[in-house]
């Protein structure tokens, strides 16, 4: 069991083991060769069955079991029923001897899939493994593909989980399954349980039986952070904010050709490609973007618009969906202003991956302005070298109406939610606090600072009431403090609740921007948002953020910039002196096709020797990646080929002109020469000029 120390053998007792062991090696080698040479007869199904009884985890020896039944089964006088009768036996023989074997459970599954079998004997076999442990989530998710087998309504099972929680309600499973079933009957709006405030009181006041009697057990936490969620949630997929905002207007500046294209001074610089990003960000990742259910139109268009999900999994479902105007092309006249009106959801098809359907159609208008002049190129596009010390940098003093910063769209799409919900959250707090007042519990803490956070995004979308967020942070600190074992993950939420602060208005947002200015130049040039040495660990709050070309997030703790992919105006990027311990942990920009300049100086590149993101983001042999695997050989020559397909997979997308590798562990002489490869556009390498 988990935390048991382990104590030494006794001499009888590695012995014993011994035999075990060679017994155990001896039907492995028996198993393996009848499988590698497909036999299927009978003594061979019974070594694979005494292999099985021995050691249920051989997840081989059960994928073995069903080849042979499928063999068998081709034979004319075979007899299905007393075949898989024998399979059910053997599972329930290794269950017995390890009740939480993935692979029994998977195998008993598919005998049942099969449909030869009767399911009337295996509600008897769950309810003796749910007395023998009520808590094997094995034997709670079986139960749950029975009943469905057994069309079992989602009420009874219900009853049944309240009994099981009220002789024990020490038993994560069984709360995790009651969620599960309200989910069913909300996904279906059973009566009773449609609307949901219904039986979410009710649920509140039933778990609170559990946290209150014994705050130190968990299980009822679990189920209550549910109940929040579903408390403050909506359902339906909502758009939180886009670029360009509506009423907003952009202006162009550029030669009389309009290739190189700027953009107004509050915006920074468009990419010399002249192409204008829409961006679109929702709640929730949807699907069914296109032509149909978004509409936009303007003089502007010269060509059909194909939209793209933002996506790090190259899913046709995401958050963030991006399309691209291309105005290189286009003779546009000098001094017009030209209207772009976007339509949203007004025709049905755009939906979540809950399946829920777009239903606040949305429009958004803005406005262009083409201005020509002479373009004299800024930094970041081949020019004189981005600099990111203070003395380059000058406040702001205020934003005009018309810039396109926290675009009012993130407000007006979000439907005012009934009195109940804040009621309701209101209500937790004040019998939290009361708890905490008599019972100091670090999940108490941790389940006030997500009951307040709730309050604050039910409370923006209506009565504008006093923020606590200055709360919500020093509940996050302290639990920092409190315990250790899990700060990384109260670092994260400290770091989401800070920017969600910073950025929530114009005013918190104004003493983080500034101007970068060039030593020479006596005029501002973009606009920088500055958010370095706040100890961030973790990114969020995107959606407000999507107007931001030129960025510092210089030192801080970051191991990841996920949801940067969405920014995909940013020209500028600062990562220096950071925590990011590898490239695949930079994959979100292969998405921002805009970026330039790119600092990543004093990481941990190269410094771990497994890269453990590596299990979590595709490779190049996987089947989601495209790897130009010709032009990869070509430039590493005889580098060692696996040192640097992470490195080509997120720069060989980009076009940088400046990038900054110093002091990362991979920053040598032959990865300096393979960057130049690479990128072919860059012109400045730790800060060096390349010639």
């Amino acid at each position: 069991m988990h935390g048991r120390p382990r104590k030494a053998l006794k001499q009888e007792d590695e012995t014993a083991l011994s035999a075990k062991t060679q017994k155990l090696r001896s039907l492995q080698t028996q198993f393996l060769a009848n499988h590698h040479n497909r036999i299927y007869s009978k003594e061979a199904l019974d070594v694979s069955a005494k292999l099985l009884e021995v050691n249920p985890e051989c997840y081989t020896a059960w994928n073995y079991r069903k080849l042979a039944v499928q063999h068998l089964l081709t034979n004319s006088d075979s007899d299905p029923h007393s075949i898989f009768q024998g399979e059910l036996k053997l599972v329930e023989i290794a269950l017995r001897k390890n009740f939480k074997s993935y692979g029994a459970w998977h195998h008993r599954k598919w005998v049942l899939s099969m449909g030869h079998s009767s399911i009337d004997n295996e509600m008897r076999l769950l309810n003796g493994f749910q007395k023998a442990d009520p808590r094997n989530f094995h034997a709670w998710n079986y139960r749950r593909f029975v009943t469905e087998l057994m069309k079992r309504s989602d009420e009874d099972e219900l009853k049944y989980t309240e009994e099981v929680i009220g002789a024990n309600f020490s038993n994560y499973s069984a709360w995790h399954n009651r969620s599960v079933l309200l989910s069913n009957l909300l996904k279906r709006k059973a009566e009773g349980y449609f609307p949901k405030e219904k039986f979410l009181e009710e649920e509140f006041e039933h778990v609170h039986n559990a946290i209150f009697t014994d705050p130190d057990d968990q299980s009822g936490w679990f189920y209550h952070l549910w109940l929040i969620d579903q408390t403050v949630k909506t359902d339906a997929p909502l758009l939180v904010s886009s670029w360009p905002s509506h009423g907003s207007s952009i202006t162009l500046i550029g030669d009389n050709s309009l290739q190189g294209c700027h953009l107004s001074l509050l915006n920074g610089t468009l990419s010399d490609t002249a192409t204008l990003p829409v961006i679109l960000n929702f709640n929730q990742a949807v699907e069914g973007i296109n032509s149909s259910t978004v509409s936009i139109k303007s003089e502007l268009l010269d060509e059909e618009l194909i939209w793209k999900p933002l996506s790090m999994s190259n899913s046709n479902t995401a958050k963030v969906w991006v399309v691209y105007l291309n105005l290189g092309n286009m003779e546009l006249q000098s001094s017009k202003t030209y209207t772009v009106d976007i339509s949203i959801g007004h025709s049905e098809g755009i939906v979540s991956s809950n399946e829920n359907h777009y239903g606040d159609p949305s429009q958004i208008s803005f406005k262009v302005f083409v201005q020509t002049a002479s373009i004299k190129h800024s930094e970041g596009q081949g020019g004189k070298r981005t600099t990111w010390k203070d003395t380059n940098f000058r406040k702001i003093d205020h934003f005009q109406e018309s810039d396109p910063i926290l675009s009012a769209v993130q407000n007006h799409h979000i439907p005012t939610t009934s009195d109940w919900h804040t009621e309701e959250i209101g209500e937790e707090i004040t019998k939290f606090r009361d708890l905490l007042s008599e019972y100091d519990c670090k999940i108490g803490k941790l389940t006030l600072a997500r009951l307040l956070t709730a309050l604050d995004l039910l409370s923006s979308q209506h009565d504008g009431r006093i923020s606590n967020t200055e709360e919500v942070l020093q509940l996050y600190a302290d639990l920092i403090k409190l315990d250790p074992t899990h700060s990384l993950y109260y670092k994260d939420e400290h770091s989401l609740i800070s920017i969600q602060q910073i950025t929530s208005t114009r005013d918190s947002l104004l003493p983080y921007c500034h101007y970068y200015e060039d030593e020479t130049e006596t005029t501002a040039g973009y606009l920088c948002l500055r958010l370095q040495n706040l100890s961030l660990s973790r990114l969020g709050s995107i959606e407000n953020l999507l107007w931001v070309q030129m960025l510092d997030l210089s030192h801080n703790e970051l191991q990841s910039i996920e949801g940067l992919e969405a920014m995909q105006l940013l020209s500028c990027l600062n990562l220096s002196h950071n925590k990011i311990g590898s490239f695949t942990a930079l994959g979100p920009l292969r998405l921002v096709k805009s970026l330039k300049v790119l600092n990543i100086s004093h990481n941990e590149l190269g410094s771990h020797s497994v890269d453990t993101t590596r299990y979590l983001c595709p490779s190049p042999l996987s089947h989601t990646e495209e790897f130009a695997w010709d032009r990869f050989e070509i430039l590493t020559g005889s580098v060692s080929a696996t040192k640097f397909w992470e490195a080509f997979l997120i720069f060989g997308s980009l076009a940088l002109t400046e990038l900054n590798i110093i002091g990362n562990a991979v920053a040598d002489e032959n990865f300096r020469s393979f960057l130049v490869k690479v990128l072919p556009t860059l012109k400045w390498l730790d800060d060096e000029e390349l010639s």
